[in-house]
């Protein structure tokens, strides 16, 4: 185990060169392993690999329905910037597109997309190399994602949406809204420290960190998705049980399938080049108007939070900010605060 936290030092120190960032990580990371150890039942839960290829499980599931409460909806994959979609699709009305983050997939709104679906198109992707999408090996970054969900909004045939974002999901609804400012009627983002916007005197978080190092996260995760990915659930919630082992498990198949842990990571490891490109949207404020939401209580991060980073973030981005701080909630709002979130969303959509 030292031998491993002296591997993982030299390489904080060269692709991090500073000490007290370096130092956060080996301690959280020692913490992390600790869980681990305590909860090594978990490994029984793996869930199997289905020995299917990823192009022939995409086909399977196109035009597949399924109900979510009184709602039908129904899978589907689109041909987008190269590379190849997987959405959920239900409702009627004005479309709604709902970009979630990680390490989950579409399936962290299923609470929420029921009510929305009542008045609404709801369409909720999995993000390039997530879930049943493709995963190829670059494009991770802000603009490129959000140009998948452009287009594919493109070939659903709606000029404009309400955009809504979780986690990494805030990040390409961001710079989708920068991007085509007249074609998002409102924008409502959460939980994400903006990249290039981080509040003053707060120092990253360690994984944020850790997953930026190339190829070591993935030595280290891969055959234990179930541990690792539990220890997320368990210590940004404020109810832990808000999250089943059946929403774990689901999260657990995508992320341990071939690429899938490669590709969530990419998304950290694309965190300076969406600085970058978020310092220079950031010239021209978003108008549209924009919800932020944040959780309230956030046990790895001290308990409770009295000013979410995306609220002080999305105040610098935007003219016509409200922003909501969730009781109650940690960082997985979605499915810890699901009748608060859809009433904020329908509330804002409506107004």
């Amino acid at each position: 185990m030292k031998t491993l936290f002296g591997q993982i030092s030299n390489i904080c120190y060269r692709h991090f060169p500073y000490l007290k960032l370096a130092l956060l990580l080996l301690s959280s990371i020692s913490i992390c392993i600790d869980y681990v150890q305590i909860n090594q039942n978990a490994a029984a839960q793996q869930v199997p690999t289905v020995n299917i290829t990823s192009v022939e499980k995409q086909h399977l599931l196109d035009g597949i329905s399924f109900q979510l409460g009184n709602v039908t909806f129904s899978h589907h994959t689109a041909s987008v910037n190269g590379i190849t979609l997987h959405y959920v699709i239900g409702g009627h009305g004005e479309p709604v597109v709902l970009l979630h983050g990680w390490p989950e997939t579409w399936y962290t709104w299923h609470h929420v997309m029921p009510a929305l679906a009542k008045n609404h198109t709801v369409i909720a992707p999995d993000l390039r190399g997530l879930g049943d999408s493709s995963k190829p090996t670059t494009g991770y970054d802000g603009k490129t994602v959000a140009e998948d969900i452009h287009q594919l909004v493109t070939q659903l045939g709606f000029k404009s949406i309400f955009l809504v974002g979780h986690d990494i999901g805030t990040q390409i609804a961001y710079s989708y809204a920068a991007a085509h400012p007249t074609e998002v009627k409102k924008l409502a983002v959460m939980e994400l420290t903006i990249p290039g916007f981080l509040p003053p005197g707060r120092m990253p978080i360690w994984w944020a960190i850790f997953h930026q190092v190339p190829d070591v996260p993935e030595a280290l995760v891969d055959g234990k998705e179930m541990m690792y990915l539990s220890w997320f659930f368990h210590s940004l919630t404020y109810n832990p049980s808000a999250i089943t082992k059946q929403d774990i498990d689901e999260y657990v198949s995508h992320y341990s399938s071939p690429g899938g842990l490669r590709a969530g990571f990419e998304y950290y490891r694309a965190f300076p080049q969406d600085a970058i490109q978020n310092q220079n949207y950031s010239k021209t404020k978003l108008t549209m108007p924009v919800l932020a939401l944040g959780g309230s209580f956030i046990p790895v991060l001290g308990g409770n939070i009295t000013m979410p980073s995306i609220i002080y973030g999305m105040k610098i981005l935007a003219q016509n900010v409200q922003g909501i701080t969730v009781p109650n909630s940690g960082h997985f709002i979605p499915e810890e605060q699901p009748q608060f979130l859809t009433d904020q969303l329908l509330k804002f959509f409506g107004g």
